[in-house]
């Protein structure tokens, strides 16, 4: 029964790295990838902490479903959370969004979401402040200019991926443990 609700978070686990470029289609409206995404989590959460510690092929397969999940499942937050800060419309009609002042920004996060999942699986929480150290010094020239709306885009940014980054990687090691 426990081996059962492993294999079902680790479904959920790997649906929940792939929803987000799966939903992808211009059709479909932005806020659904997040909210479909994060029921996915939740659901592998919920199952996870009903499960047995993983053993053999199993923990290969948490840390990897638990990593994809972090970095893949974490792509469409950080807009979602912007879209709800700016109180922005929903531009699946094919209208352009405004463009942030920081470039790059989501290669960042999913660098950003990659090691922040792997210090938690690793066991190594201190490594979030390593990560977002090296990100805040990166990122320091650019939240010195002038520009419109980047410290707000930075903050905003960083927390919905640190938070989406540390759930994931807390799932994944609830069922390494």
């Amino acid at each position: 029964m426990k081996t059962g609700m492993n294999i079902a978070a680790l479904i959920l686990l790997g649906l929940t790295a792939v929803a987000p470029l799966a939903l992808r289609h211009r059709r479909i409206p932005l806020w659904v990838s997040p909210i479909v995404t994060a029921i996915f989590g939740a659901a592998a959460a919920i199952l996870a902490s009903y499960g047995s510690p993983a053993k053999g092929f199993a923990v290969g397969a948490t840390v990897v479903l638990s990593v994809a999940a972090a970095t893949l499942g974490g792509l469409p937050f950080a807009p979602f959370a912007f879209r709800i800060a700016r109180r922005q419309r929903d531009f699946a009609n094919g209208d352009v969004a405004e463009p942030g002042p920081l470039r790059g920004g989501q290669m960042i996060g999913v660098f950003e979401r990659l090691a922040i999942a792997i210090t938690i699986l690793a066991g190594w929480p201190e490594g979030i402040v390593v990560v977002l150290g090296v990100k805040g010094l990166a990122r320091y020239p650019e939240l010195r200019e002038p520009k419109a709306h980047a410290p707000e885009q930075f903050i905003i940014g960083t927390f919905a991926s640190v938070l989406w980054a540390l759930a994931m990687g807390g799932i994944g090691r609830g069922l390494l443990t």
